[in-house]
């Protein structure tokens, strides 16, 4: 079975992101398409880039990259939860993923945006960051907002309209990872037969 990962896209103390992440990770739970997994950013104590090597060449020095990089490795797909901050994605979800490439190539990938505007574009900026990581994101998202699906724009409580959102895209991811699935094996068949040749 696929393995899933909610990846948290914010570290900021009394952060409402995790709640969202949790929600989100509750409904997929429920669905029996692959296997979610919570990951939280937070816990891997990423500084702001410190790598002296581009992430594509994977020539990684310090043990928070090592960590990150490997448990993203894990999984077959992603969904980013992300805040929108400054009519963009979050500085934090930025970073992290700036640690990483090959880990996330030929994968797919679903979005969760929350914001004063639902988080569009934080979420238009993510799927920038998502294509150059050769990441392949479905255009289903899931959309809340702060004025309707937060009380006392901190508590997540969706409200019916916003958590209508979230099982388009899921359906779409559960297909889009089997899908790369494919993809992945038949890259892996072209690189051996260009070493090989």
């Amino acid at each position: 079975m696929n393995k899933i990962a909610i990846v948290t896209g914010s570290t900021r103390p009394g952060r409402n992101n995790l709640g969202v992440a949790q929600w989100v990770l509750e409904q997929a739970q429920q669905r029996g398409d692959a296997q979610y997994e919570l990951v939280d950013i937070a816990s891997f104590n990423l500084p702001v880039l410190d790598e002296a090597y581009p992430a594509a060449y994977q020539n990684y020095h310090n043990d928070h990259t090592k960590a990150w990089a490997a448990k993203l490795a894990e999984f077959d797909g992603y969904i980013f939860v992300t805040p929108e901050y400054n009519h963009s994605v979050s500085p934090a979800l930025a970073n992290a993923l700036s640690f990483v490439n090959a880990e996330l190539n030929n994968k797919a990938a679903g979005i969760v945006g929350y914001g004063s505007a639902l988080g569009a574009r934080a979420i238009e900026h993510l799927r920038a960051i998502l294509s150059e990581l050769q990441v392949a994101h479905v255009q289903k998202t899931g959309l809340f907002s702060l004025f309707t699906d937060f009380k006392d724009f901190s508590s997540f409580e969706p409200s019916e309209a916003g958590a209508a959102s979230l099982a388009p895209m899921l359906d779409q991811l559960a297909v889009w990872t089997v899908a790369m699935n494919s993809v992945r094996a038949e890259s892996a068949v072209a690189d051996d037969d260009s070493v090989n040749a």
